[in-house]
């Protein structure tokens, strides 16, 4: 059990769920909220955020990744401790879980709605599937590719803040892109922190993350972009709905901290729960001010 729980790398999941309730938060302030629907989303992102990271401990032994002198924690295949089998057939589990926790959230939230919005949820739900275990496992995985922090972008901000915000509003703010642009920057963030730490065994493994392409020196200044880019679009958010409910600029600080020890750190690994948590705690700050302030 602690081989898989190490696996399933728990650090993770507080980043996975910052999206669901980012789009949760926005869906509350304007009276279209729902347990039920949120609980789903949490269980389909939380097996969705476990298979992929079981697919990238399998998919970075498979590739190379992993055996390169590799600085970061111990990956469960690499060290034997689970079977390239075991893994896969886990793999196959959570995909399962996932269609079943994402099918049973469609369900609830469309029994009303048009049948071309269940499926074309369903279609954008088995996308994601496929880019989490895409994303290092395959014949040719695109993080390798150095697409990670496009994906990251696109899945941990675009696609979960404003699909989570819509299966409870069925309808689009534009002005919603905001908040999620900004979850998926730290996100990403989060990613180059994984990134600049792996920098070495990257390279080697020919894994051709931004980082890797663009050396340490230059990684660390998109870090810094990633952060105030993030800061910066949640205060314009804030700007254009002329909101003051602004308690998550006391995150602001812990930004500025990633950010420092992220430049100074040989290993920023320690950095990259403290992004991950800082990020979580940023989106609760942001849903306290939407809805009591």
């Amino acid at each position: 059990m602690k081989n898989w729980l190490s696996a399933a790398r728990p650090r993770t999941l507080p980043l996975a769920l910052a999206s669901i309730l980012m789009g949760s938060f926005l869906a509350a302030s304007v009276g279209q909220f729902d347990w039920l629907i949120f609980a789903l989303c949490c269980l389909t992102t939380i097996s969705l955020q476990i298979l992929s990271n079981f697919a990238n401990d399998y998919g970075d032994t498979q590739n190379g990744a992993d055996l390169a002198g590799r600085v970061g924690p111990q990956r469960a295949v690499q060290s034997g401790a689970i079977t390239p089998q075991q893994m896969l057939r886990a793999i196959v589990w959570f995909a399962i879980l996932c269609l079943v926790f994402g099918i049973s959230l469609l369900y609830f939230s469309f029994k009303d709605a048009t049948t071309n919005q269940f499926w074309g949820f369903l279609a954008l739900g088995l996308l994601c599937i496929v880019a989490a275990y895409t994303y290092t496992a395959g014949k040719k995985p695109y993080g390798y590719a150095g697409l990670g922090d496009v994906s990251v972008l696109i899945f941990f901000g675009l696609v979960g803040v404003l699909g989570s915000n819509y299966l409870f509003t069925k309808a689009f703010d534009w002005v919603n892109m905001l908040p999620a642009l900004s979850c998926g920057f730290f996100a990403t963030g989060v990613l180059n922190i994984n990134n600049i730490r792996d920098i070495e065994s990257d390279t080697k493994a020919g894994k051709k993350t931004i980082p890797a392409r663009l050396g340490r020196d230059t990684a660390i200044k998109y870090h810094w972009f990633l952060l105030i880019a993030g800061m910066a679009s949640i205060l314009l958010f804030s700007y254009l709905k002329q909101d003051y409910g602004i308690l998550y600029v006391l995150c602001f600080p812990l930004f500025f901290l990633n950010g420092i020890k992220v430049s100074r750190l040989p290993n920023p690994d320690p950095m990259l729960k403290q992004m991950a948590l800082s990020t979580l705690a940023f989106v609760i700050l942001f849903g306290i001010g939407q809805i009591w302030l």
